[in-house]
């Protein structure tokens, strides 16, 4: 991470963009106190995500698809066992 005061980033502003596009932070600071931070944005994914990566990998158990015990249900709710009885 590096540290740039706005006088120096406003003067070198495409040498620190191209440094944030490799993917580093660069802090924005007014008189050496740090104000903003540059970072790169996550780039949205082109290709669809494939299915099924992780097949084969776990397994569901039967139990999973139970019914739930009725106090986890009432959390839910915001009840608790004291308030049902």
């Amino acid at each position: 991470m590096t540290k740039v005061n706005v006088h120096e980033a406003k003067t070198h502003l495409s040498k620190y963009l191209a440094r944030v596009k490799k993917g580093e932070t660069i802090i924005l600071c007014s008189r050496n106190e740090p104000v903003a931070e540059l970072r790169p944005i996550k780039r949205r994914r082109l290709k669809r995500r494939p299915i099924g990566l992780a097949e084969g990998e776990f397994k569901i158990p039967p139990e999973f698809f139970d019914p739930l015990p009725e106090e986890i249900i009432n959390a839910f709710y915001g009840e608790s066992d004291e308030d049902a009885t």
